[in-house]
């Protein structure tokens, strides 16, 4: 008997239909998804379905879709890996279960908080080349039937279409956006570069950056050195009414003292030995658009002045001239260093610092933004895949485990270094472990200063609900609690201590119901 001979007429007629549509356009992949779940209700012929896809950093589960009585009540549940979902996908077996309730791997969160009582259930994943991307279960056999082997195959012969058109879909949307990327890039200039995020905590920076842009107020990017600074004064600039205006980029610590003045101001011919012809500085180039300092904290006491000048009166004079110059210039400046420190210290003016930071953007380091690694390993792999002339199509669940457990202490700039000598060094098609030369190491000293305080397993039980959802919630509160203790409820000072945006803590405040 062949894999088919189960099937009636009737459903090998619309099991074809459906192989036929979920693969007809891969354009809207949520679309899609409610399709192959209503597609899976009328093939078995049950009450809910729901279709979870598998976290591939910690391989937990999160509900994508659920259709049926409680379906967007349930969708809120997170679900944890040691149930019958988390069997199936780290098993990457099926299974049916026909009382649920008595299956030691029944997860009851999500009957608790919806009410809805499965009794029950087929469980099937959804697996690419041996990788479960995703399970699907439906539940509740209409008129109280029980769900027999063919219900099960026909599931598997389902999940097996669904699998690869979501695994295309999902491919598909990653290629398109690399495309809008890069002709951004193009139409924007080829000085400019792509942005990639997913995170949180970088769609919320960008909330910010949108709005900031729509100003000419100065902005203060900080952060660890390679969290992407320049990237952020680049969108700033192309999102603002400047966009076709120059975007004149300098970095203060590259020049000497005497050098970087002639290069910020400009001179006039006889200014110094050197000087034998006028000479139009960074201001004067970058007037009507924007100007990016980088590194500020680099920038010699004695021209602080000078540049405060430049934003208080949009005015200043070439080296060893009198003229004054007015220019149009929008300033974005950042900086690896603690600038308030420098200004305790008397490094750096506190009237300049104030003029600059009139709208601050901390960028966190990439180990508290994981959820940007995958996407931006696959954009470098592109990149050098075409360098290297060597045919990469994705990463390995190790390479991509090890890449997640890293610390990156020198952030996105050696995420980039590492996946190109896993290129130069690797073999096709899929960069390996092994490839990236990556040594996790212990907790480092500096790390642990940070300890300030721990927490006990108790600390973060919120009564029977043991849910990973729950306790990091639970942890998120009291850890931010801690914190605004500590700063005594200086919700600026706390934001800088937790290395997250003021505007993502006011959110996070609201979320967790801290007042």
């Amino acid at each position: 008997m062949s894999d088919i001979d189960f099937i009636s007429v009737d459903k090998f007629k619309t099991l074809m239909a459906i192989n036929s549509r979920i693969n007809s356009s891969y354009n809207d992949v949520n679309a899609m998804m409610v399709f192959i779940l209503e597609s899976a209700m009328q093939l078995v012929e049950c009450e809910s379905s729901s279709l979870l896809l598998v976290d591939k950093a910690d391989g937990s589960l999160s509900f994508a879709v659920a259709l049926g009585p409680k379906g967007a009540e349930a969708k809120n549940v997170p679900v944890g890996k040691q149930s019958i979902a988390g069997w199936v996908a780290q098993n990457n077996q099926p299974v049916l279960i026909n009382n649920v309730a008595d299956d030691p791997r029944f997860f009851t969160d999500v009957q608790i908080k919806t009410g809805y009582v499965s009794h029950t259930m087929i469980a099937v994943p959804m697996s690419v080349n041996n990788e479960v991307i995703g399970v699907i279960e439906l539940l509740n056999k209409s008129e109280h039937r029980r769900f027999d082997n063919t219900d099960l195959k026909l599931l598997q012969l389902l999940c097996e279409q669904a699998a690869l058109a979501y695994y295309n879909a999902t491919n598909l949307k990653f290629v398109q956006d690399e495309v809008t990327s890069l002709q951004d890039s193009i139409s924007a200039g080829s000085d400019y570069h792509s942005f990639i995020a997913k995170s949180p905590a970088i769609l919320d920076l960008l909330h910010v950056v949108e709005e900031a842009a729509k100003t000419s107020s100065s902005v203060l990017i900080t952060g660890e050195s390679g969290v992407g600074k320049e990237l952020f004064a680049e969108q700033l600039h192309m999102k603002s009414n400047r966009r076709d205006k120059p975007f004149v980029r300098i970095n203060c610590a590259a020049l000497a003292p005497s050098l970087l003045e002639s290069e910020l101001f400009g001179h006039v011919k006889g200014a110094y030995t050197d000087a034998s012809s006028n000479r139009e500085g960074r201001f004067e180039m970058a007037d009507g658009g924007t100007i990016f300092l980088d590194e500020i904290g680099e920038l010699p006491f004695e021209l602080q002045a000078k540049l405060l000048r430049v934003l208080q009166e949009k005015a200043f004079e070439r080296v060893g001239s009198s003229e004054t110059i007015s220019v149009d210039v929008r300033i974005i400046a950042a900086t690896n260093k603690d600038l308030e420190k420098m200004v305790e210290e008397g490094k750096f003016r506190n009237d300049l610092y104030y003029r600059l930071n009139v709208v601050p953007l901390r960028i966190p380091p990439l180990r508290n933004r994981k959820e940007d690694i995958e996407p931006l390993s696959l954009f470098f792999i592109n990149k050098f895949r075409a360098e290297t002339k060597k045919n990469f199509t994705g990463i390995s669940e190790s390479a991509l485990a090890r890449l997640y457990d890293y610390d990156w202490p020198g952030n996105i700039r050696e995420l980039e270094n590492a996946i190109e000598r896993a290129c130069v060094m690797g073999v096709p098609p899929c960069i390996k472990f092994e490839d990236l030369g990556l040594i996790v190491n212990e907790k480092s000293e500096e790390s642990s200063k940070t300890d300030r305080f721990s927490m006990e397993f108790s600390d973060i039980m919120d009564g029977n609900d043991m849910s990973l959802k729950t306790a990091t919630d639970t942890f998120k509160k009291k850890y931010i609690m801690k914190v605004l203790e500590m700063t005594k409820n200086n919700q600026t000072k706390a934001a800088k201590i937790l290395d997250i945006q003021r505007t993502y803590l006011a959110r996070l405040l609201n979320e967790l119901g801290i007042r």
